[in-house]
């Protein structure tokens, strides 16, 4: 989505400028921006308009105690970017982009708080640097009709979500934007596609275990069929010497009238006291129903094992430390930029457990039960 800068805007000034160069002229909310025109390119504004009024609540916890139910509005994940690309020859482009959070309920944001990045794309695919998704985040994060919302599927597949994180602010998400960033990505052959990113260990400076990240992900995506692989590594995330690793395969199938997916995901965490595993499962169907579409999700979050002693984002060792999600809704378009929504969405929590909504959360007590009802619109631009 999004308006496009340097397509059908006139080109004007000749001579402006000691070398007599032909300068474009860009209007944008009254502002005028002259620029220099050395080679093909454009730049293209757009943007993401998501919030929702919920009534949320949960259940009292295992200690007893009870937060309550909240009438609250609430932001998922809006942006305001721009991004753009400039011909160099052949097929080779230079590629940029700036995307800020926004945050329609408080008036808040961050100038590149989300994805922001620069590189170069051609025949050979895209090499970028910057703050991105990881590739593991993107292998499957299409399959979840709630992603992202307090309903999405990050509660408890990847463990937890970080909007925005380096190596040691958040070591427990493998559902991540991460700073200081080098991605590449391959060219599609025969539906295939490669994706692979190194975060660079910027932390060694102030952490002595030397943090890094490795992530990986191979995608084929052909008609209606669509199936993906992901592997990423935390290295010295927890402490130095032992990395964490997690690993996951989906598969999704587009019906003329219902789409179907499924994601299985075994996260492992190397603590300074043991080893702590656990394995996640997520299915998803999109029903066409009239003009919208019914959005089931269902999510399953085993039991930890293993005989670490911490308890590592929402996850934790032994008996009933496990969970479950489902979320039903509705989708309503009134064009192909706006859409109203509503949804219910509730995480069961084992006595044991302490999953809460990877956004939006409410700050749940082991055993609670977090549950959330919005009604929301969406716009594109």
């Amino acid at each position: 989505m999004g308006t496009t800068w340097g397509q059908g805007w006139r080109t004007a000034l000749k001579g402006c400028g000691k070398h007599g160069a032909a300068y474009r002229w860009l209007p944008l909310a009254a502002v005028t921006i002259c620029a220099p025109v050395h080679a093909q390119s454009s730049v293209t504004i757009y943007g993401r308009l998501n919030t929702s009024i919920e009534y949320s609540r949960a259940s009292t916890a295992t200690d007893g105690t009870a937060l309550g139910g909240i009438g609250r509005l609430t932001n998922n994940r809006s942006v305001f970017g721009m991004r753009g690309e400039e011909g160099l020859g052949g097929s080779l482009k230079a590629i940029w982009q700036i995307e800020s959070n926004l945050s329609l309920d408080n008036g808040t944001g961050q100038i590149a708080g989300r994805n922001s990045r620069v590189g170069l794309t051609g025949r050979y695919g895209t090499f970028f640097m910057g703050h991105w998704t990881t590739p593991y985040t993107e292998a499957t994060m299409e399959y979840d009709p709630y992603y992202p919302t307090t309903a999405g599927y990050m509660a408890l597949i990847s463990n937890g979500a970080a909007s925005s994180t380096d190596n040691v602010q958040d070591p427990s998400s493998f559902d991540r934007r991460q700073k200081n960033i080098v991605q590449y990505r391959s060219p599609e052959w025969n539906g295939l596609r490669a994706g692979a990113g190194w975060g660079l260990p910027e932390e060694k400076l102030t952490t002595p275990r030397n943090p890094a990240l490795y992530s990986f992900a191979a995608t084929y995506d052909r008609g209606p069929l669509n199936v993906a692989l992901a592997y990423e590594l935390h290295q010295h995330y927890q402490t130095a010497g032992r990395n964490d690793d997690a690993v996951k395969v989906g598969v999704s199938y587009q019906f003329p009238t219902t789409k179907i997916a499924a994601v299985y995901e075994r996260l492992h965490y190397r603590t300074a006291t043991g080893d702590l595993t656990r394995s996640g499962y997520y299915t998803s169907v999109v029903q066409k129903l009239g003009p919208g579409s019914i959005r089931l999700g269902f999510t399953l979050a085993s039991n930890g094992a293993g005989n670490a002693k911490e308890t590592v984002g929402f996850i934790s060792s032994g008996a009933d430390t496990g969970a479950t999600q489902i979320t039903i809704g509705y989708d309503y378009p009134l064009s192909k930029r706006t859409a109203l929504f509503t949804y219910y969405s509730r995480i069961n929590n084992k006595k044991n457990a302490i999953y809460d909504f990877a956004i939006n959360g409410l700050g749940v007590s082991a055993g609670a039960d977090p549950q959330t009802f919005a009604l929301g619109m969406r716009h594109y631009f």
